[in-house]
């Protein structure tokens, strides 16, 4: 079935600003809280947000075949559970309801009332119920900073890193949407020059710069997904910022990897971009030597040109872009990710979640964190208030964007910002 949604010469019937993110090609998928305090699952074309559930109560996808509440409900996993073509035909119609010509919606008044809400007027929501996350470390820039920081700079990059995929499995129950405060968090550290760890609040508390793609049920467990198959299953993208305590992070990972660094909050951008909206911007991967085993080999592009962006405001104070990266960059794919993580037959459900891993590009100026970026607090980042940054600071917030762009149209994903908070103090927070 085609895709008739990303025609490049669409127009909509709703004001769209020539820079917007989200303009009628984009048709993400999210869940909102509307003026009525109903949760709903939607869309955004511009800066208007739709309600798909009124939607399909009032007849606009009645040929297609849709459970009555499949966007009555409060997370997207029941519609990402339904499969591609289900993702294909509901974004195809939309662009159909909203395209400039189509006037059945456009001059209905009393069902635009109904659908349609401007963005002050809802509050979004963690677009899926995360059952499992992990977390990959797929950037051959970053991990080699990393490696060359913590290890000998000539053997940077541990033995494994070129045959696999290397990941984690972390914990969803603190993933949040965009602006949830995050607390600083509490745990062990082992300062320099002491011979026993001491407890209190991280002292270096750190973005990462990833992307995450959702999943929708994909095998049976016991069953791997074959490599050419692994993009069928992958719903979309989001921009995801998984916080991270460089402090604590230091003290435990050896011999089992981030624990308490990691569980305490990541956080995503609450529109899920598909990858049928992505299409037009694949691009060739980072070339792969050795080659990988042949369950990890692919054919075609499978990376995508998604332009990426960090900026840091210090309180009261205006925001700064520190970084500019790309998705492009990735050493492992997500195809290749999707293909090993399931090899040895992991199930893989609706609404899983697996980041990217920090996304560091080839030069200072695109590294994916700020131990990247001031080299473990060696080179602060200078500030325009003056001040300086080693790591992030309370009162800090922290923005990323990204987008795709050509010479017709741009696909974006909004923003994912968060303020950092002191550690949460039970006299100051109680009720």
């Amino acid at each position: 079935m085609s895709d008739t949604a990303n025609n490049p010469n669409r127009k909509s019937w709703i004001p769209v600003e020539k820079d917007s993110d989200f303009p009628i090609q984009n048709i993400p998928f999210g869940v909102f809280l509307t003026r009525d305090d109903v949760i709903t699952i939607g869309t955004r074309i511009g800066n208007t947000a739709i309600d798909l559930g009124a939607l399909h109560q009032l007849g606009y996808f009645n040929d297609i075949p849709l459970t009555d509440d499949i966007f009555l409900q409060d997370t997207l996993n029941d519609f990402i559970s339904d499969g591609k073509k289900t993702w294909r035909l509901v974004r195809n119609r939309i662009a159909k309801i909203f395209d400039e010509k189509n006037e059945s919606l456009k001059n209905n008044k009393e069902h635009r009332k109904i659908v349609l809400f401007t963005l002050d007027e809802i509050e979004m929501q963690l677009p899926v119920q995360i059952g499992d996350y992990t977390d990959f470390y797929s950037s051959k820039e970053h991990a080699t900073n990393v490696g060359t920081m913590f290890r000998d700079p000539d053997n940077a990059l541990l033995p494994n890193w070129l045959h696999i995929p290397v990941g984690y499995h972390g914990r969803s129950s603190t993933i949040v949407p965009s602006e949830i405060p995050i607390r600083r968090p509490m745990g062990q550290t082992m300062p320099a020059g002491a011979s026993e760890p001491v407890f209190g609040s991280s002292k270096l508390v750190d973005f990462e710069l990833e992307m995450a793609f959702i999943t929708t049920d994909a095998n049976l467990m016991g069953e791997p997904i074959p490599i050419e198959e692994a993009e069928e299953y992958i719903f979309g993208l989001v921009l995801f910022n998984d916080w991270s305590a460089r402090d604590i992070q230091k003290w435990e990972y050896v011999p089992l990897g981030p624990f308490l660094a990691k569980n305490f909050a990541s956080s995503i951008s609450p529109w899920i971009v598909t990858l049928d909206a992505l299409e037009p911007f694949r691009v060739e991967s980072p070339k792969q030597d050795p080659e990988p085993l042949p369950y990890l080999k692919y054919e075609g592009k499978k990376s995508f040109d998604i332009h990426l962006e960090v900026d840091l405001a210090p309180e009261n104070g205006t925001p700064q872009t520190i970084t500019k990266s790309n998705f492009k960059y990735m050493y492992w794919n997500m195809a290749q990710q999707l293909a090993h993580h399931t090899i040895n037959g992991c199930k893989v459900n609706s609404g899983d979640m697996m980041g990217s891993g920090t996304i560091s590009g080839p030069t200072p100026d695109s590294y994916g964190s700020m131990l990247e970026l001031t080299w473990r607090g060696e080179k602060p980042l200078k500030m325009n208030d003056g001040s300086e940054r080693k790591f992030i600071n309370d009162g800090d917030t922290v923005s990323m964007r990204g987008y795709c762009e050509n010479d017709q149209v741009r696909i974006g994903f909004g923003e994912v910002s968060n303020k950092l908070l002191p550690p949460f103090n039970p006299k100051k927070n109680k009720k």
